[in-house]
């Protein structure tokens, strides 16, 4: 079912019908300050794996989490560094991805995530009010592989509409790029995809703590401890972070 934002009624009742489906273990589309989403709960096996399938994507590819607030971080990762946490506090809510080291005590399953979890806390009213229910969401942009990213429910509903429960009808989002990535995993941050946020913008909260972002090519030892999950398939070079999904 589609349901529209237009009015604070028409609103609530979004909100609450993403929120239920969410608990039944369905998927649902949503919007984001970059593009639109499809999500579903994150600790929920089954619904991760029916996201994938959605998108017609494999486990070597898992989706972020989001979040409704910054200090939810903490509850999945561990070792989150000063540098980190500085980007945090400058860029969430917003386009910003963070990989970092996952709380091993976490009951989920992603997909092949190395031990990490890739973080974000969108700018965007709908979202953080059907996360603020939820809790975290796994969510991956809202397209079948190899499309482009939808920017509103009707590009969102083409691709994924026999497969999601709810659409969220909030209008054309506000951003054209995806968020970027960015693994906060190692000694200095590396970005695996860029998006909204470029590196001047990310370098002026870096660079008074002595840093700068790096591209992958530039860092020539492993950024990621011995990853914690089965190899995938096709093997990485140990240590190499995980592909990476976002939206």
């Amino acid at each position: 079912m589609r349901f529209p934002t237009s009015t604070d009624q028409a609103r609530e009742e979004a909100v609450e019908a993403a929120s239920l489906a969410v608990r039944r273990g369905d998927l649902v589309v949503i919007p984001t300050d970059t593009v639109y989403g499809v999500g579903a709960d994150a600790f929920d096996e089954a619904a991760v794996r029916a996201l994938l399938a959605a998108k017609g994507r494999g486990r070597e590819k898992p989706p972020p989490v989001l979040v409704s607030s910054p200090t939810t971080l903490q509850a999945l990762a561990s070792r989150v560094s000063p540098y980190a946490q500085a980007l945090v506090d400058a860029f969430w809510p917003g386009p910003l991805t963070l990989v970092c080291h996952q709380q091993p005590s976490l009951q989920w399953d992603l997909g092949e995530t190395r031990g990490t979890v890739a973080v974000r806390m969108p700018d965007d009213p709908v979202a953080l009010a059907v996360l603020e229910r939820t809790g975290p969401l796994a969510v991956s942009s809202a397209n079948l592989t190899g499309e482009p990213a939808a920017r509103d429910a009707d590009e969102a509903e083409r691709m994924l509409g026999e497969k999601v429960a709810v659409v969220v009808d909030a209008g054309r989002t506000a951003g054209a790029a995806p968020s970027t990535i960015v693994d906060v995993t190692g000694p200095r941050p590396v970005v695996l995809r860029w998006g909204a946020l470029g590196a001047d913008e990310l370098n002026v909260v870096l660079e008074p703590l002595g840093l700068a972002v790096a591209s992958p090519e530039q860092v020539t030892e492993p950024v990621q401890p011995q990853q914690q999950t089965p190899e995938p398939e096709q093997p990485q070079e140990p240590g190499a972070p995980a592909e990476r999904d976002g939206d």
